[in-house]
């Protein structure tokens, strides 16, 4: 029982560390794969003109990735 107790205290404390990073970092948690992209598709939408809320969404994260380059 001391084992299991101590393994879940270990686990229980690299998961908490993780998310610490993750809201210390801000940066939003995103897959290795490549998503969509890796696919070839461009949006997640099918829409030809996304919609204002969507435009607005796509501008952050343009200014993201434009901050993160430089």
């Amino acid at each position: 029982m001391t084992i299991f107790i101590l393994t879940f205290v270990i686990f229980l404390v690299v998961a908490v560390a993780m998310a610490v990073g993750i809201i210390v970092q801000k940066k939003a948690i995103s897959g290795s794969c490549g998503g969509l992209g890796a696919i070839g598709i461009d949006k997640a939408c099918d829409c030809d003109e996304p919609c204002d809320k969507r435009k607005a969404k796509m501008a952050k994260e343009k200014a993201w990735q434009d901050n993160r380059i430089i």
